[in-house]
């Protein structure tokens, strides 16, 4: 395995710093306050983009640095999974530079399963314009009542009825609801009960504004609503498309989820990273700066020994998130499904432990907006089931090692 960057990644991950070091980690706090004086309530109606942050797209637009996740080189960066890790992982150092690069969740997965799995029309009225953030996506999956760590608990259908598709189903979580260009939703739901446990679910393309379908609350992640994104709660009720909105076809479902959540895995996962990174920094800033009862609070309480560990945790998260992205691009998703079952496990809680450890050596300060630790906090503790609960990806990582030790 060969983790070095290519020429083009490493040109690519120098620009990119730069970008973020200079024009957005100084103003992040700032806009970061702006932003929750603007949108800091639950009514999703009244939330409002930042324009310094719309400004700043444009510049990394003409930079090059857009629609860095794609494989395609016109459509996008053209780099494998494993050259872009390297980008996320710059990324992830601020809670707003995804979005800048217009590289963020849950777009870019909807983006993926357009790009790999879309047919031309689809592209061409929705791929486009996400390419170009005219228009911001839903992805609709999880439901309030069910256990849903287990998705075959899908209740929410999709009916066939001439030349439509009828939806019906209840969704929560569901992120980028709330934003105010939110405008195409992905709907899984249940279309053939009688199939093969993971053959029964198909995925439709469902405009917003379609009727029956109703956005009913915003949700709170750690107390706040993360506009102007927001986690959503929304009902669709008898709800009409044409059978063209259709992802791939009837039972792909499962198909197209393992294709979109591979390579997603790696981008949150070293986004994870680069936040640990960054909550290290800060860790180790404020350790040097501060002092109590006499010498500098990093020499305290045993916080040298916790640099050392948060070290030691990032390098073998990283290592493994590599070697899953490595996997991917040499084998494909299939033959990587232990790698990434493991870092959806380790990366967030890498970062959760790291981050824990700075905001305690920050005191009262590492609670409040001054800091973007517990922004970080509360991207751990959600990615922790996010994409399914920590249980379920053991629970995997174990079967799968079971059964390659049953062949030997």
């Amino acid at each position: 395995m060969v983790f070095a960057p290519s020429d083009r990644s490493r040109a690519l991950q120098s620009t990119l710093k730069a970008f973020v070091a200079e024009r957005i980690l100084p103003n992040e706090a700032q806009w970061l306050a702006r932003n929750h004086e603007l949108n800091g309530h639950g009514n999703w109606r009244q939330w409002q983009l930042l324009p310094e942050l719309q400004a700043l797209k444009a510049e990394a637009r003409a930079e090059g640095l857009w629609n860095l996740f794609l494989p395609d080189p016109e459509l996008g960066a053209g780099l494998s999974t494993l050259e872009y890790a390297a980008l996320a992982e710059i990324m992830g150092h601020s809670l707003l530079a995804p979005e800048v690069f217009n590289c963020n969740a849950p777009d870019t997965g909807n983006m993926e399963v357009l790009y790999h799995f879309g047919n031309e029309a689809q592209k061409a009225r929705w791929l486009m314009p996400l390419l170009s953030s005219e228009l911001r996506s839903v992805f609709c999956m999880t439901e309030p009542e069910v256990a849903s760590s287990d998705a075959t608990n899908m209740a929410a259908t999709i009916e066939r009825d001439g030349d439509e598709l009828v939806l019906n189903g209840h969704k929560w979580w569901s992120t980028g609801l709330g934003h105010p260009d939110a405008g195409i939703a992905i709907f899984m739901g249940l279309c053939d009960p009688d199939a093969e446990r993971h053959r029964r679910h198909a995925m439709v393309l469902v405009p917003l504004d379609t009727p029956g379908v109703t956005i009913e609350r915003m949700l709170t992640a750690c107390g706040d609503y993360d506009a102007p994104y927001g986690h959503g709660q929304v009902r669709f009720d008898q709800v009409r498309v044409p059978a063209g909105n259709l992802i791939k076809g009837w039972g792909e479902g499962f198909a197209i989820a393992q294709g979109r959540l591979g390579p997603g895995r790696i981008h949150h996962c070293m986004r994870c990273i680069g936040a640990a990174e960054r909550s290290l920094d800060l860790m180790i800033e404020r350790g040097q700066s501060r002092t109590a009862f006499g010498k500098p609070l990093l020499k305290l309480g045993g916080n040298l020994e916790k640099v050392a560990e948060a070290r030691i945790a990032i390098d073998q998260a990283r290592l493994l998130t590599l070697q899953a992205a490595w996997k991917i691009d040499k084998h494909g998703v299939r033959a990587a499904m232990t790698d990434i079952a493991a870092i959806k496990v380790v990366a967030p809680r890498v970062l959760q432990q790291v981050v824990e450890m700075a905001i305690q050596i920050h005191g009262g300060a590492g609670l409040c907006q001054d800091h973007p630790l517990m922004g970080f906090y509360a991207q751990a503790r959600a990615l922790r089931l996010a994409d399914g609960p920590d249980e379920v990806h053991l629970a995997s990582v174990a079967k799968l090692e079971l059964k390659m030790r049953s062949r030997r």
